[in-house]
């Protein structure tokens, strides 16, 4: 079977669902793929939209749509609902409205009608399982691209994924999706900026009805941009007037509901456990996952993940300001919602997954961004140097799990967080430049082994196509293999 590149972060309904506001009925996915509220729906970038990413780093284009992950022969990706958080229109920047409406739709590119419902909204399950319908709609529904009839199908283990792959023919081709929730808010949390007010009741009663889900999610990212009443977040915005927004619980930690919903989740009767992302969360809160992980549920064996996360070259938490390799200082961005060498390790030492996330503001510094620039653009070139940036994430985490005696080569994967609210890294820019790059990741793995390989440990020393081939497919696959 050709091997196909797997995405485990990914919101290819951001922008349609967004979209189908506007229509009536709403919330309507459209099988008409020249329909903007169709999932199916395919906007490539233009020249201009490329030249506007460049300058004002806005993503108006669809990156995940399920057409362009058609043409780039995806066959497994994993998506992310999100009911998107009222807070980006909170109340300290009420009267400014029509400026953060402006703001979030370049962002984002949503509909002004979705806008208007997120700020009325008070019921973000409800928004959640508007979204989960929103894929259910078209699951199984054919569509005709380049002469080929295409269906996604979303899946409930990997037994479906496997039986989809048989059921493949020259002519007819099946995409498997694989849900997750991004943000712990989803259970109807963190709805005021002032004060808590959630319903401990409601939460769990939610909580069940997940686990209850036919296609139950993979894991869940519990933190997200704003605080939620369960845990703390990382700063992830910096926007001036949408950045207040984030001070309320910002760097904080777990809450006794947070605890209580981590238990809930982790619950693993009748094998529905939904594992923890620990994207997003606060490095207090991380702290304090991990001492449950090395304390409470240390008989169970459960994966540490980071769906959409980045490097920043440091040894720990604690030791935030000491990189382990001082070579690779200069490389990365240096913020603590990207993470920390001891954090790599237990990740490996669980059995559990890293996705890069291509995004210019997390995967390097400034002065990294600054360097992987080109004034006239070779497209070439231009990946070469892009490529870079993806690869010291992949090489750096090798060196720090070669240096404990680990197996370097085995989280590594792509967390791309395309149509979520990124600025993709030039040239890198939708589903379809996934071939682009993993042609200039051969390159550098290339070139880093014939440097490097004799300074590995033995077990660590394969070549370049095995660990390319790793992080764009096998290390996903292995992992969804093992807990879904």
């Amino acid at each position: 079977m050709e091997k196909h590149y797997v995405d485990i972060h990914c919101h290819p309904s951001l922008k349609p669902y967004s979209k189908s506001f506007k229509y009536n009925p709403t919330k309507r996915n459209a099988q008409d793929t020249n329909r903007k509220n169709s999932i199916w729906h395919y906007s490539p970038p233009n020249f201009l939209e490329k030249f506007v990413n460049r300058i004002v780093t806005l993503t108006k284009f669809t990156q995940t749509d399920l057409t362009a992950l058609a043409k780039s022969k995806t066959k497994v990706f994993v998506v992310a609902l999100y009911p998107f958080e009222k807070h980006f229109f909170g109340k300290e920047i009420v009267g400014v409205k029509g400026v953060t409406d402006v703001l979030v739709n370049l962002a984002a590119s949503i509909s002004q009608s979705r806008m208007d419902y997120i700020r009325s909204n008070n019921d973000y399950f409800a928004d959640l399982i508007d979204e989960y319908n929103y894929y259910l709609q078209l699951h199984n529904q054919v569509v005709n691209i380049d002469g080929k009839i295409y269906t996604y199908r979303l899946v409930r283990n990997f037994q479906d994924i496997e039986n989809n792959f048989t059921a493949e023919t020259d002519s007819k081709k099946i995409i498997n999706i694989i849900l997750t929730i991004e943000g712990g808010h989803s259970f109807n949390t963190g709805l005021d900026m002032q004060k808590d007010m959630a319903s401990r009741t409601e939460v769990i009663g939610n909580i069940a009805t997940i686990k209850n889900w036919e296609h139950r999610p993979m894991f869940i990212t519990l933190a997200h941009h704003f605080y939620n009443e369960l845990c703390g977040h990382a700063r992830s915005i910096t926007i001036g007037m949408l950045k207040k927004n984030q001070d309320r619980g910002l760097n904080t930690g777990i809450t006794e509901l947070g605890l209580e919903v981590i238990d809930l989740l982790l619950d693993d009767t009748a094998g529905k456990r939904i594992p923890i992302d620990v994207k997003h969360l606060s490095t207090s809160s991380r702290k304090a996952y991990y001492k449950l992980l090395d304390t409470k549920y240390a008989a169970e064996k459960i994966p540490v993940i980071a769906s959409h996360g980045a490097c920043n070259g440091k040894h720990s938490i604690e030791q935030w300001n000491i990189p382990t390799f001082s070579e690779h200082e200069d490389w990365f961005c240096d913020i603590d919602i990207n993470f920390y060498d001891e954090e790599l390790i237990r990740i490996a030492r669980s059995n559990g997954i890293f996705g890069i996330q291509l995004d210019e503001r997390r995967i390097g510094s400034s002065k990294a961004i600054s360097e992987s620039r080109m004034i006239f653009p070779n497209k070439r070139k231009q990946l070469q140097k892009k490529a870079l940036l993806v690869w010291r994430q992949v090489q750096h985490i090798a060196e720090v799990l070669d240096k404990e005696g680990l197996f370097c080569w085995g989280i590594q994967s792509i967390g791309s967080d395309f149509d979520g609210i990124v600025n993709p890294i030039n040239g890198l820019w939708t589903a379809e430049n996934m071939k682009d790059l993993a042609e200039e990741m051969l390159n550098h793995a290339e070139d880093y082994l014939s440097k490097n390989l004799i300074t590995l440990n033995d077990f660590n020393r394969i070549n370049a196509e095995t660990i390319v081939d790793r992080v764009m497919h096998e290390n996903a696959m292995e992992f969804i293999k093992k807990n879904y």
